[in-house]
């Protein structure tokens, strides 16, 4: 019986998995071998393997790139026909992408699956799209085995010494179908007459061999001996094999937690004292530099945060997370389109000088003796697939790293979509393949179109593994040390969070870290509340000190309480009931600020609670419930900006029926929705017809005498 560390899961068809494996070479050294985990979808794994590459370079200290090699196996048909290829071979020059070269062999069998090359291709060779970045390209015949290993040997002597990407074009043939049943003569006859004919690559080299005198007959066969004993040994000890946990993960992971070992919770909040410290480190511009006097300005008020203690904003509390972590000793890196300067021109990671042009990171000088590259912040090319790919098996390699990627815009994810649905979303599940990475997709509706409004929360949540009508197990008496949900989270294959303070922000990315396990972690980031005057948080919140009664350690909220009634608010799982309250709006992300403000301009504040949902996934219930208990007498609205089709509604609406049956309310099987009707598209393109949108269902949400009509 294999041991439920291995089993867990649920796997995935031998020829996709991947392993590790150290050779013995013919002059006493040993080559490590690692073997990525692959889905079916051609060249998607490309990028993968060049990011785990780069960060096995960065913690081996490896600066000239010499002791790791990415090799990628191509087909003829997907090296010509996928896009990915190019967005991988683009990356070989980019100063934060390289990898000293990537060795690129192309097994031509010159015909792909069933469709001959002059369908499926435009130029005369495979591997033309390689000449757009001026790579050597060997084009070699496969059934000539000497010239294959010379071409094999020359490609790495090129690579270890030029530091730049190479292809091998070897040239051959599919001797059956493309798998045991396929018949390869329905749609190539003629070629495949020609094989039926063919000698194979062993048959002609053995000839060659015994007409130039190197080998004769009694020498063959010795060879052919050895080689039969070596594969009948290896057959034999594969049917006690037992695969062990090294097999699968790096050394790098040694004591980490698979979904079925408990993992401890450990608290987010950093010392006053600390965050003083690196907060003046990452506000601090050298003498002799001349940033622009806007960034001036915002760097003066970032500082101002810090030393007053008030008002910490979004790129703020970014920065902090990233200092705090790095003071610790871990590794940051984040890339992604514009990332440096931030889409919407708050992050400012990346100072430039107006005189000279010379540019500053203030975040790679947190502290003395800094590791050159520890923090990382690079803006990438223009690709989704190709970087978001690079990012998670970069994550892979060690898990002392936070590795974010950010999309321009939330919407423009769908672009990288095979990576979420084959690796980021179900690795772990059919591969035992933990990753910590974290996606940051700026998501919410302003008015600024279909392209520029949604990251299709919608899409995420439904590939939540998490049973909507199963709540979690409770450790009552763990409850104020947050270690009471047992392992939901290790048991849920990734985390979606829409965060609506700079201080949980700041909290969750640190969560990332702290923990005995990863789960790879989508931020539903925000836009305008970058700058929003209400989205502030006091530095209080960032440090280890809890502010709520009976709370021991600071972590990040999955719910946010109201903000009025009984204060202050009991986060105990039975708190002080309300019963005047009539009505509880849950919501998540920006659209709280509005429904706040206009509860209070119409003066409801005592009349409706608004809670917000930090963490959609896995589902808050032990949370939600608590305050289904403390407002007795309240129905339940959801409202959302996106549409009914969209959004948070359908994830949400069973796990809130879960909850209410499990505080004894009756449930209609639908709760009340407040949000956009059902649509084709995210959200209009007209400005007008946004801003009515947004008032009606703001309005909704707010009239107590509004019901959905069933």
């Amino acid at each position: 019986m294999l041991p439920h560390v291995v089993l867990a899961g649920s796997g995935d068809v031998k020829y996709h998995l991947g392993t590790s494996y150290n050779r013995p070479t013919i002059n006493g050294k040993m080559v490590h071998l690692s073997l990525m985990a692959n889905p079916s979808h051609l060249e998607a794994v490309n990028t993968l393997v060049l990011g785990k590459t780069r960060a096995k370079q960065f913690f081996m200290d490896d600066h000239d790139r010499s002791k790791s090699v990415a090799v990628l196996l191509h087909g003829d048909g997907a090296f010509s026909g996928q896009g990915i290829v190019f967005e991988t071979l683009d990356l070989c020059g980019l100063f934060d992408y390289t990898v000293g070269g990537t060795i690129h062999l192309v097994v031509n069998n010159q015909v792909a699956f069933t469709t001959d090359p002059k369908e499926s291709r435009s130029s005369p060779y495979c591997t033309d799209v390689a000449k757009t970045l001026n790579l050597p390209i060997f084009h070699v015949n496969a059934d000539d085995v000497e010239s294959v290993v010379r071409v094999c040997e020359l490609a790495a002597e090129w690579r270890q010494t030029w530091k730049t990407d190479c292809v091998i074009d070897l040239v051959c043939y599919r001797k059956y179908g493309h798998n045991e049943i396929d018949e390869p003569m329905f749609t190539q006859p003629l070629m495949y007459k020609a094989i039926r004919q063919h000698k194979n690559a062993h048959q002609r080299y053995v000839e060659k061999l015994l007409a130039d005198g190197s080998l004769d007959k009694g020498q063959v066969r010795q060879v052919h001996d050895r080689i039969q004993e070596i594969l009948n040994t290896e057959y034999d000890s594969s049917r006690n094999y037992r695969p062990s946990t090294k097999d699968w993960l790096a050394s790098h992971w040694k004591g980490f937690m698979s979904p079925a070992q408990l993992s401890r919770i450990r608290n987010t909040g950093v010392a006053m004292d600390v965050l003083k410290s690196v907060g003046h480190a990452i506000t601090s511009l050298p003498e002799n530099f001349t940033p622009h006097r806007q960034i001036k300005k915002v760097y003066e008020s970032r500082r101002a945060m810090i030393e007053s203690g008030e008002e910490v904003d979004w790129a703020t509390a970014e920065a902090l997370a990233f200092a705090t972590l790095l003071s610790e000793g871990n590794h940051v890196r984040l890339s992604g389109q514009d990332v440096e300067r931030g889409t919407f021109s708050h992050r400012h990671a990346v100072i430039h000088d107006q005189d000279t042009g010379h540019k500053y990171i203030p975040l790679a000088h947190v502290f003395p003796g800094q590791k050159p590259f520890q923090f990382t912040v690079t803006n990438s090319s223009l690709s989704e697939y190709g970087v978001l790919g690079f990012e998670l098996g970069y994550s892979m390699e060690n898990p002392n790293s936070l590795v974010l990627w950010e999309a321009q815009f939330g919407d423009f994810a769908n672009t990288a979509q095979v990576i979420f649905d084959q690796f980021l979303s179900s690795g772990e599940a059919k591969w035992l393949r933990q990753s910590g990475l974290v996606c940051l997709l700026p998501h919410g509706y302003d008015g600024q179109g279909p392209e520029h409004s949604s990251a299709r929360m919608e899409r995420f949540l439904q590939m939540s593994d998490e049973n909507p009508y199963e709540m979690p197990k409770i450790d009552q008496k763990e409850w104020f040390t947050g270690s009471h949900l047992g392992t939901q989270v290790q048991n849920t294959n990734w985390q979606l969070v829409n965060c609506t303070t700079p201080a949980n922000y700041f909290h969750v990315l640190r969560r990332q870290i702290h923990r005995q396990f990863r789960k790879p972690l989508i931020i539903f980031s925000p836009k305008n509340l970058l700058r929003h005057p209400k989205c502030k948080s006091p530095l209080y919140e960032f440090d280890d000190q809890p502010d709520d009664q009976g709370i021991i350690g600071v972590r990040f909220k999955r719910v946010i309480m109201d903000d009025g009634g009984i204060l202050p608010k009991s986060r105990a799982p039975r708190p002080p009931q309300e019963e005047g309250f009539k009505r509880i709006i849950l919501c998540t992300g920006k659209v709280y600020y509005e429904l706040h403000a206009e509860r209070e301009r119409q003066g409801k504040q005592n009349d409706i609670a608004i809670v917000r949902i930090e963490q959609l996934a896995p589902f808050p219930f032990d949370l939600v419930s608590r305050e289904i208990y403390r407002y007795p007498n309240a129905e339940l609205v959801w409202c959302q900006e996106e549409p009914m089709n969209m959004g948070a509604y359908y994830h949400v609406q069973p796990r809130l029926e879960s909850c209410m049956r499990a505080e004894g309310h009756p449930t209609t099987g639908r709760i009340t929705f407040a949000g956009r009707a059902p649509s084709a598209s995210t959200a209009t393109g007209y400005g007008e017809v946004h801003a009515q949108e947004q008032s009606k269902l703001i309005d909704e949400a707010l009239d107590l005498s509004y019901k959905m009509h069933y």
